[in-house]
């Protein structure tokens, strides 16, 4: 019940993403989104875990929810740049396409239930719909922070996913996939301000001038 409860908010926050222009909000929705993510080990730990998990709630925590929307804001206002504009898929058009993707993942959650795994159709359509929404923000957007949320809200989904199948705590994989998305954050935040520096904005499209 609280698990299902708690992925229905994660949708909705999915599809708030889809149809908001401002990144300053979108990088508050992720954080929002991190957290919540961060206590599904929680619900679903077994007693002999306990320890585990709460290390994992706490590391989850702090990263998802605290450390990369850092990084995401100070490289935000480094960059002067307060809004999505011009995306190269409009936002009415996304929030249809959202729309869609949802109820594809709820199909595909109950084609996989149907193959004997013991999760929830909500919870599985809204991790599967996380994946899709990230790899929608990371394809169908054109300044280099907002493709960056999207990928950490597809790792936010393919977390969400690996704890929902594994149905407990494998604690050395997490914070293996955890330092992994650090270091990318890390990364793409030097590459966002050598995009600013060299370009004076955050189009990524603008990149095609780097060739020849």
């Amino acid at each position: 019940m609280w698990v299902d409860g708690l992925f229905v908010v994660l949708t909705i926050a999915n599809l708030i993403l889809l149809g908001t222009t401002r990144l300053s909000h979108s990088i508050r929705v992720v954080a929002v989104q991190g957290v919540l993510l961060a206590l599904l080990p929680i619900l679903r730990v077994e007693s002999i875990h306990v320890t585990r998990a709460l290390f994992l709630v706490v590391l989850t925590a702090a990263l998802k929810g605290g450390v990369f929307p850092a990084m995401l804001m100070r490289s935000m206002r480094e960059a002067s740049v307060r809004r999505e504009m011009e995306p190269m898929l409009g936002f009415t058009a996304s929030m249809a396409l959202g729309v869609a993707m949802l109820a594809a993942s709820f199909w595909m959650g109950g084609r996989m239930q149907a193959l004997g795994l013991e999760v929830s159709p909500i919870s599985m359509a809204s991790v599967l719909f996380m994946m899709f929404t990230g790899i929608l923000l990371l394809t169908a957007r054109r300044k280099a922070l907002t493709q960056v949320l999207g990928f950490l809200v597809l790792e936010n989904g393919i977390y969400g996913f690996g704890l929902l199948v594994a149905g407990s705590v494998h604690w050395l994989v997490e914070v293996g996939v955890l330092l992994d998305v650090f270091v990318a954050v890390f990364v793409m935040g030097i590459a966002v301000y050598h995009i600013n520096r060299e370009f004076d904005h955050m189009n990524v499209d603008e990149l095609d001038r780097l060739r020849g």
